[in-house]
């Protein structure tokens, strides 16, 4: 869960209570992911992953941006903030890469793509790729892939599709996990709507070997989440989720508030384009607790979410095995 609710707190209370939690290096220098390594190491000595973001390769539409750009004015004005400059860049990936080969961590995990033999040899521990469908499966395990994460419809977020150019339906966790089982024998880890033991239960008798969980933890005392956003969970702000590019100019399932609504239709690929250009606006509506206009990722599962410790949760889902 990049973007702040995954904390070394979080990632040690998860590893205390027996599961395996991931520091999300995604939107972090690499100065910083080491600072937050460091910190997670002085709380605890449970193994832990590192999931990295991969660039996109889609091509963005320049002119769909600037429009959509000219669409968000409205937005900015009344918050009072200047939109950000679109712009591409590669996440700090080779130097965050550079760093996890020196001191690697029980598992990487690669999102929005297969890293390629060259970034997977250089790291000396298992890899694993999130994945939705068969086909991206074959390309993670021609990359080296020990394992598969498979990413169902359900899942909060942004969706693990390796193009979103022309996205297709997401396939229902259960189904996915059949699809990917019939091209590999790697380990499956299933993500997506896990948010009570029946889930956990469903999954692995589905093929699972492990079970990825995020938005049941985004309400727990040692997530780094935002007031609002917590607020919005669990005081059931919103009806429903939504999958949008509004936020980010990438496919993403939140709960479905104002701009999620007004301005799906209109907002075009471009990842992280559009999220450079939105940044500001989600900033300072997080500042004044605007859930209206702030993105809120959430799974189909979010009103399982509590605000109970994370060891409670860890014990909540497992409470079938």
């Amino acid at each position: 869960m990049a973007g702040g609710p995954t904390t070394p707190q979080l990632v040690a209370a998860v590893g205390g209570a027996g599961g395996f939690g991931f520091l999300a290096a995604g939107y972090l220098t690499a100065e910083t992911l080491d600072v937050k390594r460091r910190e997670l190491e002085r709380l605890s000595d449970a193994p832990y992953g590192v999931n990295l973001f991969l660039p996109s390769t889609d091509p963005a539409d320049t002119v769909a941006i600037e429009a959509y750009a000219e669409r968000l004015a409205p937005e900015a004005a009344r918050l009072g903030v200047q939109l950000g400059a679109p712009r591409r860049d590669d996440d700090d990936l080779e130097a965050k890469v550079r760093l996890l080969a020196e001191r690697p961590p029980a598992l990487v995990t690669f999102t929005f793509g297969a890293p390629g033999r060259d970034l997977r040899d250089r790291l000396d521990c298992p890899v694993a790729v999130t994945v939705t469908n068969a086909a991206d499966a074959r390309a993670a395990l021609a990359s080296g892939a020990d394992a598969l994460v498979v990413q169902g419809a359900e899942a909060g977020g942004h969706r693990s599709v390796f193009s979103d150019s022309t996205p297709d339906p997401l396939l229902p966790l259960l189904d996915a996990l059949a699809a990917v089982r019939a091209v590999t024998n790697v380990p499956l880890l299933a993500a997506g709507g896990i948010a009570a033991a029946e889930d956990v239960a469903r999954a692995l008798a589905a093929g699972a070997a492990a079970v990825a969980v995020g938005t049941a933890f985004l309400c727990c005392p040692e997530a780094g989440t935002s007031e609002p956003h917590r607020q919005a969970l669990l005081e059931a702000a919103y009806d429903d989720t939504a999958v949008t590019r509004a936020f980010t100019g990438r496919s993403a399932r939140g709960l479905a508030n104002r701009f999620a609504r007004e301005h799906s239709a209109a907002a075009p690929a471009g990842y992280p384009e559009v999220h450079h250009l939105t940044r500001p606006l989600r900033v300072e509506a997080a500042r004044r607790g605007d859930l209206d206009v702030l993105h809120l990722w959430a799974g189909t599962g979010w009103r399982a979410a509590r605000g109970e410790p994370a060891a409670a949760v860890v014990r909540r889902l497992t409470s079938r095995l």
